[in-house]
């Protein structure tokens, strides 16, 4: 049982240190008319020696969070759900608007412009990452 408990520690402090490795950055979400679908963006930094793989991203301001990406192909845009993105080791990885990017659906209540919502991330490893993002007005950021 010992052994048990020293493993699960060295597991957890592994964890750990992926977690320290990793930093979100530049979260925002953009503010969507109350019962519509939003959308995040933020960049994670990865400052280890592996890739980092993310999972999954929620939050409670939404009771869904998928990971999508938007290519343009023969100059058809489409959008596909993908299960997992590698942030490289020693580089960044961005969600950005044409690009990777999270579909956050079904909104608890209407998101006020100004205010910030909790994000986690969740890696391959099990370690999470937590940020919070702005939310922004949908007319001065573009698309």
């Amino acid at each position: 049982m010992k052994k048990i408990a020293v493993l699960a520690g060295a597991l957890a402090c592994a964890s750990i240190a992926q977690a320290a490795t990793l930093e979100a950055r530049d979260c925002w979400v953009r503010a969507m008319p109350p019962n519509l679908p939003s959308s995040g963006y933020f960049t994670v930094a990865n400052n280890g020696d592996k890739p980092a793989t993310i999972t999954a991203a929620e939050t409670p301001a939404f009771g869904m969070t998928m990971m999508h990406k938007s290519e343009t192909k023969n100059g058809t845009a489409t959008m596909s759900h993908v299960d997992s993105v590698d942030v490289p080791a020693h580089g960044t990885l961005s969600f950005a608007p044409k690009g990777y990017h999270l579909m956050l659906e079904e909104p608890g209540k209407p998101l006020k412009v100004g205010s910030t919502i909790p994000l986690t991330l969740s890696f391959a490893d099990k370690s999470t990452l937590e940020v919070n993002c702005a939310v922004k007005s949908a007319a001065t950021v573009g698309h």
